[in-house]
């Protein structure tokens, strides 16, 4: 773990940050790393973000599984990060429809160039858009690992009326003007750290990053955003699709999380036809992979295990 936490708020120098293009031009920004030749080659891994994060949040996370043999690729989805913004409110976070955000990761998969089984690691928003492109078969991955999933939203008042809600008030203006001022969720006062993660440190981490490339920083989102992250997560838990799906999928659920809705992965994973579900208690907040060292380090062993089995590592050639 110490080791690993070097690389928190410094990229590794073997790694290279480069623009990736989809295909309509707009320029992403792509992170690699490829696995280090004196190390037995595992595979390749994507990881992709939740909303409005940087990749540069989970260089720990990162690190640990560049050791154990695997090339790890990230992008910072269109919108955020140093992707690019789609409006010009500030740093709000706004996408057209969501389908814009699976025509970039279906392009670059198919674009990727791996070595060896390729799995995908989808924390939050990207838990929710890998899960859909898993589905909608525009991805094929030897395994699928969905942390803090994005399958529902959490909404004071349900999420049937709180989409109805969100269309009214989004109606009211421009629907690419910030839904809210502050915080990661309106109608709270519970303090946006609290709600992440329970490591005053690696929250830290996060507002060093922000410091240090502010036009990296992404805040809240969009109307437009809201409305469409309703319409997709409720059109996601109603696609037959689901029961259909191959590829085996290891979903991490914090029961108490703050910001999506627990209950409605939870749903999902009893209609996905291979899937292992992990569950944390109160000890864990939304950002499993951020958390205190005890709910991290269960999490990070548990998708060893899982992608050891799912993903298993090539033969070795004999001599």
């Amino acid at each position: 773990m110490a080791a690993h936490a070097l690389y928190r708020r410094a990229i590794p120098a073997a790694a290279a940050i480069t623009p990736w293009h989809a295909p309509d031009g707009w320029a992403h920004r792509r992170f690699d790393w490829a696995a280090a030749a004196n190390v037995r080659p595992r595979g390749s891994l994507l990881f992709q973000t939740g909303r409005g994060d940087v990749f540069e949040k989970y260089l720990e996370a990162f690190a640990h599984w560049h050791v154990r043999g695997w090339s790890i690729t990230a992008f910072d989805w269109r919108g955020q990060g140093g992707s690019g913004r789609c409006t010009p409110a500030g740093d709000c976070g706004d996408i057209d429809r969501f389908e814009t955000y699976l025509d970039d990761l279906t392009a670059f998969w198919s674009q990727w160039q791996a070595a060896g089984p390729r799995a995908i690691i989808g924390h939050s928003m990207g838990g929710h858009l890998a899960l859909r492109a898993v589905a909608e078969r525009r991805i094929d991955p030897a395994a699928c690992v969905l942390v803090a999933p994005m399958l529902g939203l959490r909404a004071p008042i349900g999420p049937r009326f709180g989409e109805r809600m969100a269309r009214v008030l989004g109606a009211m203006g421009s629907p690419l003007r910030p839904a809210w001022k502050g915080n990661e969720r309106p109608h709270t006062v519970r303090p946006r750290e609290s709600m992440l993660t329970h490591d005053p440190a690696r929250y830290a981490d996060e507002l060093w990053w922000h410091s240090a490339n502010p036009l990296h920083h992404t805040g809240p989102p969009s109307w437009r955003w809201v409305i469409d992250a309703f319409r997709s997560t409720r059109e996601l838990r109603a696609d037959p699709r689901l029961a259909e799906t191959r590829v085996p999928v290891q979903m991490l659920v914090a029961d108490t999380d703050a910001l999506v809705d627990p209950r409605a992965a939870i749903e999902v994973a009893g209609r996905l036809p291979d899937v292992e579900l992990l569950r944390f208690g109160a000890e864990s907040a939304h950002e499993i992979l951020r958390e205190a060292d005890p709910v991290r380090g269960k999490a990070i062993t548990a998708i060893d295990t899982f992608l050891d089995a799912r993903a298993p590592a090539p033969h070795r050639a004999h001599a």
